[in-house]
């Protein structure tokens, strides 16, 4: 990521323009609803409710905004079918799987290093 000031060509307005964004899904993503959604998604259609059950402990309404935000930002597919009741699936587009990559990664990296993380946290009571 460019953290550089610029001087004001074209070209560096862009990459201006391209930290800025990336700072913008860094924020968005880099919370733990948002991984633990894109990871209970992982390469299956889920229908809001599945989604639910799948992420333990999150609420109705942090799933619901979550999944705007995802939506947003083209890393999830919703796809509303015209029944009563609505029928509603979600899917994780191309570059959600992508991120997802990333996501299952830190899943191993957290599962590797939990031992060391736990005895690091254990030398620092609260």
């Amino acid at each position: 990521m460019v953290t550089k000031q610029f001087s004001g060509s074209p070209d560096e307005a862009d990459l201006r323009r391209a930290d800025s964004l990336a700072r913008e899904i860094f924020s968005d993503v880099a919370n733990k609803w948002a991984l633990l959604i894109i990871e209970a998604l992982g390469d299956r259609t889920l229908r809001f409710s599945e989604v639910l059950k799948e992420v333990d402990g999150i609420s109705h309404k942090m799933l619901t905004q979550n999944l705007r935000m995802l939506e947003r930002n083209g890393l999830v597919e919703r796809t509303v079918y015209p029944t009563v009741p609505p029928k509603v699936e979600y899917t994780l587009t191309e570059p959600g799987q992508g991120l997802r990559g990333t996501v299952h990664r830190m899943c191993d990296w957290t599962q590797r290093y939990l031992g060391h993380i736990e005895e690091a946290r254990d030398r620092f009571p609260d």
